[in-house]
């Protein structure tokens, strides 16, 4: 039987090389090497925001334009809907509360998930317009 930290290393194994492996893990979307955040905690509330100007791998530069991730807020409306809906259906469906108290769970959900959020939508935003360049990455 697996346990969870070699199933999460046999998953990025499988996915490295895709956009879902820059999109989960923060890290450069045409090398997959180097980190796009300064702190990988997004807890870190401080930080969450800052970015590294250049990988430290390929030398790609993150923010392509000026105000560039202004994009990642439609984004993240749309992965916050999918949250929302997401704790909606378990909350009222499954474990059978009523709305106020499942309207307070949503609440709740996207709270806590916020600066997940955040770097996903901004991951997924960057992804749209760069490619994973196996040759820069064996570089």
């Amino acid at each position: 039987m697996l346990n969870f930290a070699a199933l999460k290393k046999l998953i990025m194994k499988l996915i490295k090389g895709t956009k879902l492996y820059s999109i989960f893990t923060g890290t450069c979307p045409v090398c997959h090497q180097g980190d796009m955040y300064l702190e990988n905690n997004p807890y870190k509330l401080s930080k969450i925001m800052k970015m590294h100007d250049n990988c430290s791998n390929c030398g790609k530069k993150f923010k392509i334009e000026p105000s560039f991730f202004f994009g990642a807020m439609y984004v993240s409306y749309g992965v916050g809907t999918a949250i929302a809906i997401a704790t909606f259906i378990i909350a009222y469906f499954f474990l059978g509360l009523d709305r106020n108290y499942t309207f307070l769970v949503i609440i709740i959900a996207l709270s806590v998930l916020f600066p997940y959020i955040l770097r996903i939508s901004r991951n997924i935003w960057i992804n749209i317009f760069l490619d994973y360049d196996k040759k820069i990455a064996e570089q």
